[in-house]
């Protein structure tokens, strides 16, 4: 195979409408075969940061094109959106000997392959791991499975809730009387496609040094136990299984929500000093050598009666004024937003966390790189568009290899 040199960008023409692709990874190359959500918002954050991401669906699309209402365009929803920006997309039956040889002429001037199918599906396309490395030995895969492909679970199909459950974030999260509660956004997902980008980054040093790829193994049960901090290492101290504290902190007091006159808002004072200024700040000096709160300790011990006394304390107060007060000594605290709110907030969109290019609207980068910065170039294609651009790319015929009636 013919490596492109590592300091150039690999030789594709963007789409008329798009701008070039800039940022860290443009001498990087991506076949993303990943379904759902870990592995497509690993291949788009790459894409933001630069690398040329060719996303290929089989004829029926991606699952989540259908996981609406609501839906953006007439062939995706909302969902499928915020994942899939800043990709190529082609349409292959994989299952097809076509398909699996122009899947092979893809690998063979990639960098890096994502894919989450269940164990075994790969091999039975003769793209096994010793295939892999034999064929493609510059080719870092990342593979994602739920439980990994061997042990008692290996191979055994993952989704995000049945991890959170099965991991036991569910167990820490919830009020104190009430039943152990999903996690609000599929965190086990996210955490897996944050680890997945790092360790393709890391293969890719390694790989410039050896000239070889490697395996980059991610299973959701890994990264969901892997963020059970505190509770985990509670555990191995105690041996006790961590109670549910609802929107409090298991070890800080007080670090929780009050309601303001106008609305929800979380104080989180994590030392004697911060106690000390949120005291001031509420005009209730007592508050300071109040032998019940006079360290983390004993504030914890009395953190009903300090919960009630606060919450006296900040009921009349709105958010904004209250924000402001603790902010000027230092106290960590803000408003609870909905998720409207907190796309609306100035320091937000100062952020450049919100984006609109040509009518997709999303969330924006979070690493900002000073000299060679990401970008949004442009929202997800639809369905196929770039399969025959592609497939041109690699000299094959695109009739060949996709389903009649296929992009």
């Amino acid at each position: 195979m013919t490596e492109p040199h590592p300091t150039e960008p690999h030789p594709t023409e963007p789409h008329p409408t798009e701008p070039p692709r800039t940022g860290a990874l443009t001498d990087i190359r991506v076949v993303d075969l990943a379904r759902v959500l870990a592995g497509p918002l690993c291949g788009q954050m790459l894409a933001d940061h630069g690398a040329d991401v060719i996303k290929v669906e089989p004829p029926g699309g991606d699952e989540t094109r259908g996981w609406g209402p609501p839906f953006v365009r007439d062939d995706h929803s909302a969902y499928f959106d915020g994942l899939n920006r800043n990709k190529r997309n082609i349409s292959l039956d994989l299952r097809s000997g076509d398909g699996q040889a122009a899947l092979g002429r893809l690998l063979a001037d990639a960098d890096v392959l994502i894919e989450n199918f269940k164990a075994g599906t790969l091999e039975k396309w003769g793209f096994g791991d010793d295939e892999l490395a034999e064929r493609f030995p510059r080719l870092v895969h990342c593979r994602i499975t739920g439980y990994g492909v061997d042990g008692p679970l290996g191979g055994a199909p993952g989704y995000d809730a049945v991890l959170q459950g099965l991991s036991g974030l569910m167990s820490i999260n919830g009020e104190p009387d009430g039943a152990a509660m999903r996690i609000g956004i599929p965190l086990v997902d996210i955490v897996t496609s944050l680890n997945a980008m790092s360790g393709i980054l890391m293969a890719l040093h390694v790989r410039a040094a050896t000239g070889r790829g490697q395996l980059v193994d991610l299973a959701l049960l890994d990264n969901a136990v892997s963020i059970l901090h505190p509770h985990a290492g509670t555990w191995f101290a105690t041996g006790e299984a961590p109670v549910r504290t609802g929107v409090a902190h298991p070890t800080i007091c007080p670090y929780e929500t009050f309601t303001c006159s106008d609305g929800p808002f979380f104080i989180g004072a994590g030392n004697d000093r911060q106690f000390r200024a949120l005291a001031e700040a509420l005009d209730a000096p007592a508050l300071v050598d109040d032998p019940r709160f006079l360290t983390n300790p004993d504030r914890l011990e009395h953190s009903e009666e300090l919960r009630a006394i606060l919450g006296g304390l900040v009921a009349g107060l709105r958010r904004d004024d209250l924000a402001d007060r603790l902010r000027a000594v230092g106290v960590p605290s803000g408003a609870v937003n909905h998720v409207g709110e907190a796309l609306s907030v100035p320091q937000v969109l100062h952020r450049d966390m919100v984006v609109e290019r040509d009518g997709y609207r999303s969330v924006g980068i979070p690493i900002k790189l000073s000299d060679t910065p990401g970008s949004v170039r442009f929202g997800p294609r639809p369905h196929g568009a770039d399969t025959g651009p592609v497939l041109a790319e690699l000299g094959l015929d695109r009739a060949a290899h996709t389903e009649p009636g296929g992009r």
